[in-house]
């Protein structure tokens, strides 16, 4: 078997590291920057940590906020047209998971207008140029959409999510700074953070994982059990905002190669049709599927319980995977995740459709253990 890993040219880590762009801008012979961002992320002054670097080094830039939290079609069109019309030779990605995706899909699209159709790049598309390049810093621990070759936009006509799998989409150079971090909420920080361990669990234990991808997985669970409740309830500790934001890269260096499973591909509907942020969707179904998924991966689950500390020595491998689902479920208690659908809006009439899309999934062939639109449905009768 040929195992293929894909990973930026250059990356940054550390708080402050964002102060390495003009040298970078300048290494790579760019002159004006397409700043991709969201109006909260300007609004609260996030942006403005980056900006602020590079009005001091004199690089020109235009600004591009246009992006929801589950980015859409629309969003892309408006980001491509706004490109065109920019002068600008590069984008600088600031933000989460959507004004990453939404980059990506811009900076394709313009490479490849034979891409236009935002639709046709769902799936594998065959693209044949890499993207305009991007410079991504995120600001949330969670998406690693810095380091993969996936993006996700939502198509609001048929109101479904669409997974695009790209290596021309990865960024140029991904600038992970913590200190763009310490002012996210107590709730997206809980959310991007289990989101973060939704990537590292279904990584490890879906059907591409291999030796080198479980290093990856196994480190970023380990980091993220460490990490995150201190990022959730002290939000300037350094030291943990820091590490969340590493072990959240470490895990989508490995997901982005191997791919996911269930988890994603019932979260992606529930995003699509209802608007559920992503990272709330995976942290309330991630113990669920774990559950169901153990007979399949009880190696592996193990592996879990290591990492999350909860192994006993003597432990037959049914009661460490029982303890990894229970130290899932009770570090999402913890940090104040909702444990039902219900409590999201979503009703029994709603499950049926749901579990159309989520079987549909690309995301979902990945899943260790096979699936039917029968046990989808269950899966998400059990969370409701």
């Amino acid at each position: 078997m040929i195992n293929r890993f894909v990973l930026n040219e250059v990356s940054y880590f550390g708080p402050g590291a964002r102060e390495v762009l003009p040298q970078e801008i300048k290494r790579l012979g760019l002159k004006k920057a397409f700043v991709s961002t969201d109006k909260d992320l300007i609004k609260f002054g996030v942006a403005d940590k980056v900006l602020s670097v590079l009005d001091k080094a004199g690089i020109p830039y235009v600004v591009f906020s246009d992006i929801k939290p589950n980015p859409t079609v629309s969003n892309v069109n408006a980001g491509v047209k706004a490109f065109a019309e920019s002068g600008a030779d590069f984008i600088l990605a600031i933000g989460g998971g959507s004004s990453i995706d939404t980059s990506k899909a811009i900076g394709i699209i313009t490479n490849n207008p034979e891409f236009s159709d935002v639709v046709s790049l769902e799936g594998v598309a065959p693209t044949q140029k890499k993207s305009v390049p991007i410079i991504a810093l995120p600001t949330t621990a969670g998406t690693a959409a810095e380091v993969t070759i996936n993006y996700v936009i939502t198509d609001e006509v048929n109101e479904k999510k669409m997974v695009c799998v790209d290596p021309n989409d990865i960024p140029a150079i991904a600038i992970v700074d913590a200190e763009l971090m310490y002012t996210l909420p107590k709730g997206l920080t809980a959310s991007t953070g289990l989101d973060a361990l939704t990537h590292a669990i279904e990584g490890l234990i879906t059907k591409g994982a291999w030796e080198m991808s479980d290093m990856f997985e196994i480190k970023a669970i380990e980091m993220i059990t460490r990490y995150l409740e201190t990022a959730v309830f002290e939000p300037t500790n350094a030291e943990a905002r820091n590490g969340m934001a590493v072990a959240q890269y470490i895990a989508g260096m490995a997901f982005s190669n191997v791919g996911l499973g269930v988890v994603h591909g019932m979260a992606h509907p529930l995003g699509a049709i209802f608007d559920i942020p992503h990272g709330v969707a995976n942290a309330l179904l991630l113990p669920i599927i774990m559950e169901f998924n153990a007979p399949a991966a009880l190696d592996k689950y193990v592996e879990i319980a290591k990492a999350m500390k909860v192994y006993k020595e003597g432990m037959s491998q049914e009661e460490a995977a029982r303890a990894a689902v229970d130290a899932v479920r009770a570090l999402s208690v913890r940090v104040g995740i909702p444990q039902h659908l219900s409590e999201l809006g979503i009703k029994e009439s709603d499950l049926d459709k749901l579990a159309t899309a989520a079987i549909a999934d690309v995301c979902t062939p990945g899943n260790p253990r096979e699936v039917t639109k029968e046990i989808i449905l269950d899966l998400y009768k059990k969370a409701l």
